[in-house]
């Protein structure tokens, strides 16, 4: 049998490949793409196609936008990326738990660096066909203190490449990389890209990857800090550590090691920690709601429960490439437009 990382390779190889065999491109999209008026909106100032994008880590490069974009995405998250190059975690570092309809992956960030995440955008970026979020964090080997540096330099590379940026602090896979949510050095990072943002033309929203492990009392401080700050969103949430109520034996799931769980034992967890983030702020932040949603219906709920966008992976994988058409004939027929 392939493994995961194997057959994320060859996808990815096969969709570089499509560039080169006529009418591709419109094949894929008449199979998988649909539009509807009905279904545009407007957030944090960026007007969407469409709520549903692929949350980061598929395209890492940010090299193959323009292909994924013939699925019907509405957004795509590229990274995570860091400032400079680095392997990731050794294998295999990503399992499928098919009983569970998840996947555990410890990949470790593995990622070309900054630089070439930017070239790859540029070079494609006259027929670029989708909204590209930059997905940024901090080096493995970066200790904490010197973390904001790292942010800023990620931030400065690829700012005129993407459209709004993601700053991931809760990613399970980096150690200690979940610490950068304490509100003492969140806020320094958040002061470092305010002010790179500042010194542009163009502006450009942030909003921060929370931890779905965080405590609501955490949650409340991060989103006082933000708010103070002037942060245009949160993307809730991220892979979980907790490994509770899984089919698949302990035996097997101990087997896989560390790493950050996602699919559908984390529909119900993502889905509390929006509801309570737009309860919380009074539906006056914009929120991305991403974690277990494994079906059209997990859409709908999530946007249901206060999210203004919805991003999809593993639901994707496991569902296949007419995902996101069901998602939004689903998000039609219920009549899910803009909040």
């Amino acid at each position: 049998m392939i493994g995961p990382e194997t057959a994320h390779t060859i996808i990815v190889r096969m969709l570089k490949l499509s560039r080169f065999i006529p009418f591709s491109k419109c094949v894929i999209r008449f199979l998988f793409s649909y539009h509807d008026k009905d279904l545009e909106r407007e957030v944090f100032g960026i007007k969407f196609k469409n709520p549903v994008g692929f949350a980061a880590g598929f395209d890492k490069k940010g090299e193959i936008t323009n292909e994924l974009a013939c699925f019907g995405f509405g957004f795509i998250e590229v990274g995570s990326v860091t400032p400079l190059p680095q392997p990731g975690n050794q294998g295999p570092r990503i399992f499928r738990l098919p009983l569970d309809m998840a996947m555990i992956n410890h990949m470790g960030m593995n990622n070309p660096g900054a630089k070439i995440l930017a070239d790859n955008l540029s070079r494609h970026s006259q027929k670029r066909r989708l909204l590209v979020g930059g997905n940024i964090s901090k080096n493995t080997n970066t200790i904490n203190d010197l973390s904001p540096a790292d942010y800023e330099q990620c931030f400065a590379l690829i700012y005129e490449q993407v459209d709004y940026f993601a700053v991931n602090v809760s990613c399970p896979n980096v150690t200690n990389l979940t610490q950068l949510q304490d509100r003492e050095i969140l806020e320094q990072i958040i002061d470092r890209l305010i002010n790179v943002r500042h010194s542009h033309d163009k502006y450009k929203p942030i909003l921060l990857k929370l931890s779905p492990d965080l405590s609501y009392g955490q949650i409340d401080d991060i989103i006082d800090l933000i708010q103070a700050k002037g942060i245009d969103g949160i993307i809730a949430v991220n892979t979980t550590v907790t490994r509770e109520g899984l089919k698949t034996t302990n035996e097997k799931v101990e087997a896989m090691g560390q790493g950050g769980l996602s699919g559908a034992p984390l529909t119900q967890l993502a889905l509390d920690k929006v509801r309570y983030i737009h309860e919380k702020t009074e539906g006056k932040l914009s929120i991305i709601g991403v974690g277990g949603i494994m079906t059209p219906d997990d859409a709908v709920n999530m946007l249901k429960a206060g999210a203004s966008l919805i991003q999809i992976y593993t639901g994707f994988i496991y569902n296949g490439p007419g995902f996101v058409k069901q998602i939004l004939k689903q998000l039609k027929k219920q009549r899910i437009t803009e909040n």
